[in-house]
């Protein structure tokens, strides 16, 4: 399975929900909660052109937030995305 990076900040329902999708389907993830860690905005930032939350990125490709990450999924490619 790619490495998926999820971008995170406190207090966001979207997060949580894009978290809960991962977990549910069996998916490994690193959460980056920019709430408590502020440098890596910039990162983000540079590495999707994106500031708002989540962001989910699999394998260095940005995907993008809980909407775009449920449409994967309920359109089955999220899986094709994950596939090493």
């Amino acid at each position: 399975m790619k490495p998926v990076t999820v971008y995170t900040t406190d207090m966001c329902p979207y997060c949580r929900s894009a978290k809960a999708l991962l977990d549910r389907r069996g998916v490994t993830y690193e959460e980056i909660n920019l709430a408590r860690d502020p440098d890596s905005r910039r990162e983000l930032a540079e590495l999707t052109g994106m500031v708002t939350f989540p962001q989910v990125v699999i394998d260095g490709s940005s995907i993008g937030g809980f909407q775009e990450l449920l449409a994967a999924d309920r359109a089955g490619r999220l899986g094709e995305l994950l596939a090493a």
